[in-house]
């Protein structure tokens, strides 16, 4: 058994994108390439975005603080603090519209 507290590295990674180039850092909180599941802590400073990109499996991004929204196409969806944004199976990007950390959780396709 593990224990993670997601507001503490919610917080970690947030101070991480303040001094990155691109405004983001991401930090795996479990599973990585060899696993069919992965969660990945990303910290977004507002104004930063995650250029639109491939889906990788079936995918969530829940807000753990900020407000971000999700394009997709000609559709964007906007969450903030306890929402859960469903990832849609086409190329998306996601942009922090205040500054921002999501638990992305991906189930990749086998």
């Amino acid at each position: 058994m593990q224990k993670v507290s997601l507001t503490a590295l919610a917080r970690q990674q947030a101070d991480r994108a303040a001094s990155a180039g691109g405004g983001h850092a991401a930090g795996t909180v479990y599973g990585g390439h060899e696993k069919v599941l992965r969660q990945t802590v990303i910290g977004m400073s507002q104004g930063a975005s995650l250029a639109e990109h491939e889906n990788p499996g079936e995918a969530t991004v829940q807000v753990l603080h900020g407000r971000v929204r999700m394009i997709a196409g000609t559709q964007s969806w906007e969450a903030r603090t306890g929402d859960l944004l469903i990832v849609p199976d086409t190329r998306h990007s996601l942009e922090a519209l205040e500054d921002s950390a999501v638990l992305l959780t991906v189930a990749k396709l086998l």
